[in-house]
């Protein structure tokens, strides 16, 4: 039997989002085992993709909104000023998404309709949508034979009173619900009795990494400039260490809408020669390989990625205990240490603890990439495989893929 092709639905792929780059690593894994792997792109706005995909992965467009775009403003960001600055021709608010997806703003009309034409068109292979509005609109839509897997980047408890009710009326629809964490699993198997409810971590794009020394006095922390990242908990925390620790630097890699209220809280705490906003790079590996430790101070989490990316660098790691991830991952005391979530000062001490202290930097370090091993591409991809082949065959067999019929050799 030949294997079903593959198609992974994002909001957009050109981004630099956590789901777009774990997305990625997941199809590039495929690729590379043979299947046949498809990348669909709700809306496209830039003209290059942020992170590395295998040449055998085509990446279609439904909407391709680069030429609609706006002069660049300050506000919520590329995508949604794109939206924004045709409106009229989106044709206003969509219909079917509920106002607490985080994303719902996206969904206009026109959206929304370019997406159900594209489920209804589907009459076989598998079809992975990867946020709560792309799953609900594939339980209503996408209804012509292909499998479907739902996929949850995010705790159940984030999600919007409105965005959890229809989480309960629509995902039951699904051949299988794929989460991060065991306590996702047991929640969602809860709310979805009868349903399918896997769990599968997201994995690192690669554990051969270069290991700190743990020497350097630097702490850095990485994530998209919002709200649910806490950077504006992080840096007051910064201020109750600059006393003890005048030499060491906090360096925050990532952009987004609130930069500028971080540079304003990093003057009003007269940080500016100790924490700095580092920008997107596109060599954080390097970056981690010269730091001693990180931090997460996110309000919550799904399963955060970069923090076990910082891991596989031997690197311990700092975090508030927030939903969820942190402590599915972290042993506290052994490869890290956990704080109460939002608590500044406690962060503060955990984090002091470590840079004081080198020899427990280095101790927890070599525990950290123990730990992360388990999140290694070859430790998870083979995961999606068995699902993939339970899913679409009778036996459970795995069907022939492209490489076993001599193609993407």
């Amino acid at each position: 039997m030949t294997a079903p092709t593959i198609r992974y639905l994002l909001m957009h792929a050109y981004g630099r989002g956590g789901t777009i780059r774990t997305v990625f690593n997941q199809a590039n894994s495929l690729a590379a085992a043979g299947w046949d792997v498809e990348i669909v792109c709700a809306l496209r706005n830039r003209d290059e993709l942020q992170f590395p995909l295998d040449e055998r992965v085509p990446v279609r467009t439904l909407l391709d909104i680069r030429e609609e775009r706006p002069a660049p403003s300050r506000g919520r960001g590329a995508l949604w000023r794109a939206l924004r600055g045709t409106a009229r021709g989106l044709d206003g608010p969509g219909k079917e998404i509920p106002e607490g997806e985080f994303g719902s703003r996206y969904f206009t009309r026109r959206v929304e309709l370019a997406l159900g034409d594209y489920l209804r068109s589907l009459t076989d292979g598998v079809l992975v949508t990867t946020r709560p509005a792309l799953n609900f609109l594939s339980a209503a839509h996408a209804t012509n034979g292909v499998v479907r897997v739902a996929q949850e980047h995010m705790n159940h408890g984030t999600h919007r009173p409105d965005v959890q009710r229809r989480i309960v009326e629509t995902y039951e629809r699904f051949d299988a619900v794929a989460v991060l964490t065991e306590r996702d699993r047991a929640e969602y198997a809860r709310l979805l009795p009868g349903t399918r409810v896997v769990r599968i971590p997201n994995a690192v794009h690669s554990l051969d990494q270069i290991p700190s020394d743990h020497a350097a006095r630097i702490v850095v922390a990485a994530g998209r400039l919002l709200p649910q990242k806490g950077f504006d908990l992080l840096i007051p925390a910064w201020a109750k260490l600059v006393e003890a620790y005048p030499d060491w630097q906090l360096r925050i890699y990532g952009s987004g809408e609130k930069k500028t209220q971080l540079r304003t809280l990093i003057e009003e705490h007269h940080l500016y020669n100790h924490v700095f906003l580092m920008g997107h790079t596109d060599r954080l590996d390097d970056e981690l390989a010269k730091a001693s430790v990180y931090v997460l101070s996110s309000r919550f989490e799904g399963l955060p990625m970069v923090m076990i990316e910082a891991m596989a660098h031997a690197l311990p790691v700092v975090s508030f205990d927030c939903p969820t991830g942190p402590s599915d991952v972290l042993t506290h005391g052994v490869d890290g240490l956990l704080v109460p979530e939002q608590d500044p000062d406690a962060l503060a001490d955990a984090l002091g603890h470590l840079m004081g202290d080198h020899e427990l930097r280095t101790e927890m370090g070599t525990a950290a990439l123990l730990t992360a091993a388990a999140y290694g591409p070859d430790a998870v991809h083979p995961r999606w495989e068995a699902l993939f082949t339970e899913l679409t065959t009778p036996d459970g067999r795995r069907p022939a893929t492209g490489a076993a019929k001599g193609q993407h050799v």
